[in-house]
């Protein structure tokens, strides 16, 4: 009796899986699994408003906030836009459950809001927002690199409704943001200076400010100014991540009474954002003031400084201004309170608007200016250890503009305005300060070895700049200061320590693959004739052509190869699969292989054999990368009652990976 298993073409047999389309694939499933809401139970009409797309915690999420005239379940459905088949989402798309409540009765209706987590980088996506049967319209997004430089744009105080007509407030606000997005189409996130309306519970007008399609398509930080706070409209509109929301940070110590309040800290790439309520900045009304928010960021930066190569620190009121707000008693009690705190933590740059003008401070350290020799106006600046940047951005929108006021005689440091010995015209602490009228924006470019920072018109004299409409003054000459045009650009480079700091770039890995091949040439299993045993049964013995397993995948991911055998056939006759056993072994160590364990012959154990899926092999997470080759000694035992003939059967080899 001669029995063999089938030969397969001559030459390589070769499987492979490409770790990154399976984890791809795997991917999927699990943001689907883990993404998947309960819809609500029918359709219904809920009207759907005030949609826009805040920042996540990381480059991965993003914060979805709308309002529904409606309480019911709802949800973010997402897809990646290359999926939409004729503008339809698939029947796959990823869904995230809203959560919200009741509006303040001035807002009527409810909120909602949904944090979409999962993102992938360099990827366009779609969303909308309802339920089946009520969606929204779909709007866009696209993610791009999680590592390395990228642009974030920063806007002082829309304040619609500021110039007394809404409509022109909201055209200069659109205007700018078109401008400013279509001059920068990579830029990755719009940062908020605060004041986004002009009376915080006004609905009308926080439709005017969300009235801008960009607030749906790059992320939104917002801020808390203090003609935000005095309404749970604010939050209402805009649910950020990991915030505290504990009474000391709300003005009057009460986060469940009708205002707004609370500090929040995210971190997109190589930047720690902190943003503060700084509307709480004494005790008298029964907040923590000042002191409560020092603490948080110094908590921040404790836990989380070292994740990233900047610090960012962004909040409503100027400390150093060039306006009427530079000599407000509560911009002197911040002068007090913060600088040297922020030195001491190493904050990079502080980011604010409430004087509605634009300034660039010089590096102030510890309530001074770190170099007595820093020009005015420099193009590069070495801030040293300790040293901030302070930046003051103007008006977003033209609703407001504050003019320019003269230093007094009061100290050239700490809580003073007095002149700068270098500019006698300008406060001691600013290096420029500008105001023509103009509605502008602040580019701020991070890059590994510095942060480029640039005040840009977004605008001229011409509508829409509501409060040049409306009669104030405006010395812009458009063709020599066009839309686009810088009114100031700095270069901030910073301070490395005492040493040198060495850098390098990392891409992302090829993924790598785990495949295996039929070692050789994969010829046929010749177990040659079985011998008899006293008439109970037949055997024979062999080894499997040796199998090559290679494993090049970062991922280090667990691996098993498996096999099973069919029933053995000789023409019209047969013996079943099961008699057939096996031994696996390591023949070359390599990729963590690990040999499965014996299987016996069914006529030993009355089992299945290799009837059914065997294991020949495996490795566990975080084996070493490299190849091995396995191989299996057969133990075939075949009863005495089978015919005489020449059988063959074929071994099915499976590979998994994860």
């Amino acid at each position: 009796m001669r029995l063999s298993t089938p030969a397969q073409a001559p030459g390589l047999v070769r499987r492979r899986v490409a770790a990154g389309a399976t984890a791809a694939v795997l991917g999927l499933a699990a943001a689907v699994g883990s993404g998947l809401g309960t819809s609500a139970s029918a359709a219904d009409s809920s009207t759907l408003t005030g949609i826009i797309l805040g920042v996540g915690a990381d480059e991965s999420q993003r914060i979805v906030n709308w309002y529904s005239s409606a309480d019911t379940a709802q949800l973010v459905q997402l897809t990646p836009t290359a999926s939409l088949v004729n503008g339809e989402f698939p029947a796959n798309a990823v869904t995230f459950d809203a959560i919200g409540g009741a509006n303040i009765a001035s807002s009527g209706g409810f909120n909602r809001h949904a944090t979409i987590t999962g993102l992938k980088e360099g990827t366009a996506y779609s969303y909308r927002v309802g339920s089946e049967g009520n969606w929204s319209p779909a709007y866009s997004f696209k993610t791009q690199d999680f590592e390395g430089d990228y642009d974030f744009l920063f806007f002082g105080d829309p304040q619609i409704g500021s110039s007394g007509d809404v409509p022109k407030d909201q055209a200069g606000w659109q205007e700018t943001l078109k401008v400013a997005t279509a001059a920068n189409p990579n830029a990755e996130l719009l940062v908020s200076g605060g004041d986004h309306v002009e009376t915080a519970g006004t609905e009308t007008q926080w439709t005017s400010f969300l009235a801008p399609d960009e607030l749906r398509q790059v992320p939104f930080a917002a801020t808390i100014g203090n003609h935000d706070v005095g309404s749970k409209a604010y939050e209402q509109h805009h649910f950020t991540p990991n915030t505290d929301r504990s009474g000391a940070l709300y003005a009057n110590g009460n986060p469940s009474s009708n205002t707004s309040g609370g500090d929040y800290w995210f971190i997109y790439k190589d930047v720690l954002f902190i943003d503060i309520n700084s509307n709480s900045y004494n005790t008298t009304s029964g907040g923590g003031g000042d002191a409560a928010h020092v603490a948080y960021i110094t908590d921040v930066v404790n836990k989380h400084g070292a994740k990233a190569k900047w610090k960012v620190l962004v909040f409503h009121h100027a400390m150093y201004s060039p306006a009427s707000h530079a000599k407000d008693s509560d911009a002197k009690v911040r002068r007090v309170d913060f600088p040297t705190v922020f030195s001491n933590l190493g904050i990079d740059m502080v980011m604010a608007g409430h004087d509605h003008a634009y300034s660039r401070s010089y590096a102030i350290k510890n309530g001074a200016k770190a170099n007595p020799d820093e020009q005015p106006g420099a193009a590069d600046v070495y801030p040293g250890p300790g040293g901030v940047i302070y930046v003051t951005g103007n008006s977003a929108s033209g609703s407001k503009y504050y003019d320019i006021t003269k230093p007094d005689s009061s100290a050239s440091s700490g809580a003073g305005n007095g002149a700068d010995p270098l500019n006698p015209d300008s406060f001691w602490y600013n290096s420029v300060q500008n105001q023509e009228h103009v509605r502008s924006y602040v580019k701020v470019q991070v890059r590994n070895d510095k942060l480029v920072v640039e005040n840009v018109r977004s605008g001229t004299c011409a509508a829409p700049n509501a409060s040049v409409e409306k009669g104030s003054w405006c010395y812009n000459t458009p063709a020599d200061q066009p839309v686009g045009s810088i009114v100031d650009k700095v270069t901030v480079h910073p301070y490395q320590g005492n040493g040198q700091n060495i850098q390098v770039n990392v891409p992302n890995a090829a993924p790598g693959e785990f495949g295996w091949t039929i070692d050789g040439y994969n010829g046929l299993v010749d177990l040659g004739t079985a011998e008899e045993h006293n008439g109970d049964y037949f055997s024979a013995t062999g080894q499997i052509n040796p199998i090559v397993v290679s494993d090049s995948r970062r991922s280090l991911a667990p691996w098993s190869i498996s096999a099973s055998v069919g029933d053995f056939r000789d023409g019209d006759k047969s013996f079943s699969g099961a008699y057939l056993g096996w031994t696996p072994k390591v023949l070359e160590v390599g990729a963590g292989a690990q040999a499965s364990g014996s299987v016996s012959s069914a006529y030993d154990d009355n089992g299945a054999g290799l009837s059914v899926s065997r294991g020949l092999g495996w490795a566990t997470q975080g084996h070493p990368r490299g190849t091995a080759k396995l191989g299996a000694d057969l133990d075939l035992k075949i009863p005495g009652s089978v015919e005489k003939g020449s059988y063959r059967a074929t071994l099915t080899i499976t590979a998994l990976s994860s």
